[in-house]
């Protein structure tokens, strides 16, 4: 049998642990757990982990790519960012030259999350 790959989780990092938290439960993702400065949230199938780190610019330059097999549902579920609740953006999805549908989220970290969907050409 040949061994395959099950699962890819991105570990990002995060400058406050309870504001990402927060924001994370707005788009739908489950905590599944804290130990010390690393947390992990779940949203279907989907684990995103964060580690504590003051280091705003490691955030800056971190993305994560996450694929969906309806990018406007996924968006539209999202629905709006409160306003004054620490940041972060959702822009809206869009058709790109490489055959993907997507939408970018930027957290209040300021990691990007890439949400895709294959689109035919």
């Amino acid at each position: 049998m040949t061994p395959t790959i099950s699962a890819a989780h991105p570990i990002l990092p995060a400058q406050d642990m309870d504001a990402t938290e927060a924001f994370y439960r707005h788009l739908g993702f489950l905590s599944q757990g804290r130990w010390g400065g690393y947390m992990i949230l779940r949203r279907d199938g989907v684990e995103v982990h964060f580690w504590e780190c003051s280091d705003r610019s490691l955030a800056e330059n971190s993305s994560c790519y996450i694929r969906t097999p309806d990018a406007d549902a996924l968006h539209a579920s999202f629905g709006p960012l409160p306003v004054g609740k620490g940041g972060g953006k959702i822009l809206p999805p869009e058709d790109r030259a490489w055959g993907m549908r997507e939408f970018y989220v930027m957290d209040p970290n300021g990691n990007l999350l890439r949400f895709g969907q294959l689109i035919l050409a």
